[in-house]
């Protein structure tokens, strides 16, 4: 089983590529600050946390606190719903349904289909392909790009006793390998960054670099770098030892990690701040005994950077072969400075292992709008229709009053206590209380007429991003007959599907493919119990490396001319099973197996294995054997076949005992 080289790196050449890398990162500075802006924007408008004056925030926390009489605004929820419709439709179509990337073959490689289907299947598990997944739609849907990190991960663990601060080669030896096999992540946009001289879709075939940058403490950060094999030991007492600095509010054009502020309640820029400069230990009166070593802090922690970079190795004095030609690296990266890891990909997919994906896709580019901000515009305009609506019924309620001072005291009128008791002034003694108070009154249907305007906003909203709400939760994913295709697909529009296309070229195509060619290039031997097929699947990789193995196409992107109608195939079927001059041809229990499958029913869990079938044709042939013997009445003293002599447990939860099978 080959593996990605471990570079042993020079310090001249990690002098290079730590410029190299701070200079994609100044490179990206120019306009990371507006990029991140605008991600925050959406994302607050997605949020519904659009309104951040400090009279709506006071309301707000008062709300909170059970005091109803401050009042807010409301916005009007456009986006989250359409975003939230449309990554919902989209994981029915590539994550549901078993197993998650289906393989086909020809019959003489079933086998090995199944032993790659499974290995899939045990890596999505471990790694939760599923959620890294959908949330990658989701970013799709807000900022119409995203990224998506697809690599062979290697996994291993350490002995106690190892100290990882020592700069020695201490403790190598002792780490042993947890878990390998392919891993994908969403990649957070606030804190990546990727060759923005090629469109996001091309990244990983044509851009030079892409990279993450991520926030662990103390702790995650040593285990974390525990968890890698072949580290550059040196630099990992100084990389601890170094500053780390989060990016706040101050220093939002830095390459540093960045935390958005999108719900200023809950999360504000003097909470971050508290966050990343209290020495919190210090706060509680606990001093550190150890004057070398600092002060405890308990917002101590380091930005960990992975990158991935197409370069020259000569360039930056690496000694490869080939090192004039261009080569991919993985490079672990601790504040900034301090390379832990240099990695030479030698993957045969040959791609920067980072792929990105546009949903709304015209030829434009970056400028083209995602789906959020299409509908941003409709939303602003439907919570404006909305806050005037809530304004005019609070002006009714609370303060369009013509009163007599001369009968009623303006301080009582305005006395914000609900319960509080109002005295009338002598003058009005003898007169209906009418003529001291009158409230406006309030034309109900003039709020009838306001909603109906917000409905039809989001309708314009729905009409711009090509949405159609009856579609929600429509689809569950499964082989269709053509009935039930059309009855779903018929409340899917074209927008829905063509995003579907677009998925699958852009980014399902190319990680499947990647997925596959990890497994062949890195997989070894192993057992691995299939929940889907209720049974242990022995995997060997020359099997599947000599297999011709494809993956079949998503279900929701089938054209319905190809999907099977159901109800004439079993008529065909009854007719051939009843029809022996006709049933002749063709093989009754492949077609009704296939019939089934069609239904969204798998019978390969319920299948007779060869040794099963052997022994039951044996079993046959004796009883037949033994009937024409009775019948002739001639002794029959062929001895009765036995499960074990073909290989056979009928019982496969109990062992097999010798002698415990007899001929009776």
């Amino acid at each position: 089983m080959s593996m990605n080289k471990v570079v042993p790196l020079s310090k001249a050449s990690q002098k290079k590529l730590i410029a190299y890398y701070q200079s994609l990162q100044n490179m990206n500075n120019i306009t990371r600050e507006s990029y991140r802006s605008n991600l925050e924007e959406i994302d607050r408008h997605y949020q519904r946390e659009v309104d951040t004056t400090e009279e709506n925030a006071k309301a707000t926390r008062a709300n909170r606190l059970g005091d109803v009489t401050k009042k807010r605004n409301i916005t009007v929820p456009v986006i989250m719903p359409q975003v939230e419709a449309a990554t919902e439709y989209q994981s029915s179509v590539f994550l549901t349904g078993e197993p998650l990337f289906g393989v086909v073959s020809a019959p003489e490689h079933i086998d090995a289909a199944l032993q790659l289907e499974t290995t899939i299947e045990q890596q999505a598990l471990k790694g939760g392909w599923t959620q890294e997944l959908m949330l990658l739609f989701r970013d799709g849907f807000k900022y119409n790009e995203a990224l998506l990190e697809a690599d062979w991960h290697t996994e291993a663990y350490e002995t106690i006793d190892t100290d990882l601060s020592n700069d020695t080669d201490n403790g190598a030896n002792l780490k042993q390998l947890l878990w390998a096999g392919n891993k994908i992540e969403r990649w957070d946009l606030y804190n990546s960054f990727y060759d923005g001289r090629v469109d996001i879709t091309k990244l990983s075939t044509e851009g030079e670099f892409a990279g993450t940058t991520k926030f662990m403490s103390k702790i995650a950060a040593k285990d974390y770098i525990n968890s890698l094999t072949d580290t550059i030991t040196a630099n990992i007492r100084p990389a601890f030892e170094s500053p780390s600095t989060v990016s706040i509010a101050s220093n939002i054009g830095s390459y540093n990690y960045y935390v958005p502020s999108i719900n200023p309640d809950k999360y504000d820029r003097e909470k971050k701040k508290a966050m990343f400069d209290t020495d919190w230990f210090n706060w509680a009166g606990i001093e550190n005994s150890d004057k070398n070593s600092g002060a405890i802090q308990y917002k101590a922690g380091y930005e960990i950077t992975k990158l991935y970079v197409r370069i020259l190795p000569s360039e930056f004095d690496i000694v490869v072969p080939k090192s004039n030609t261009p080569q991919i690296f993985k490079i672990i990266i601790v504040n900034h400075a301090y390379i832990v890891k240099a990695e030479l990909q030698t993957n045969a997919h040959k791609r920067l292992p980072v792929l990105g994906c546009r949903p709304k896709l015209d030829g434009l580019g970056a400028q083209t709008k995602s789906l959020a901000e299409n509908a941003l515009d409709f939303q602003q305009l439907a919570t404006s229709y909305m806050t005037s609506i809530i304004a005019s019924q609070r002006r009714a309620i609370n303060d369009r009053l013509l009163y007599d001072p001369s009968r009623v005291r303006e301080s009582d009128i305005n006395n914000p206590n609900s319960a509080a008791k109002i005295p009338v002034r002598p003058s009005a003694y003898g007169e209906p209380l009418s003529q001291a108070v009158y409230q406006f009154p309030y034309r109900q249907e003039n709020t009838a007429i306001d909603m109906q305007q917000v409905q039809a906003i989001m309708g314009l909203a729905n009409t711009a991003n090509g949405q159609n709400q009856a579609r929600q939760g429509q689809f569950v994913k499964g082989n269709r007959t053509l009935r039930e295709y059309e009855s779903v697909m018929q409340n899917a529009n074209g927008t829905d599907q063509l995003t579907s296309i677009l998925l699958e070229a852009q980014l399902f195509t190319p990680l499947k493919q990647i997925i596959k060619l990890n497994i062949l290039q890195y997989q070894g031997k192993e057992s691995y119990y299939s929940p889907t097929k209720e049974r242990v699947v022995e995997v060997n990789p020359i099997t599947l490396r000599n297999s011709v193995l494809h993956f079949r196409i998503t279900d929701g992107l089938i054209p319905s001319s190809k999907v099977i109608n159901s109800e004439n195939f079993s008529v065909a079927l009854q007719t051939i099973a009843t029809n022996p001059q006709i049933g002749g041809g063709y093989d009754v229990t492949k077609m009704f197996s296939y019939l089934m499958k069609t239904q969204g029913a798998d019978l390969r869990p319920f299948e007779k294995s060869p040794e099963q079938l052997a022994f039951e044709q044996a079993m046959g042939a004796w009883q037949e054997q033994a009937r024409l013997a009775l019948e002739k009445g001639v002794e029959f003293t062929s001895p009765q076949p036995k499960p074990q002599d073909y290989g056979y447990n009928p019982n496969p939860n109990q062992a097999p005992q010798q002698g415990a099978l007899t001929n009776e």
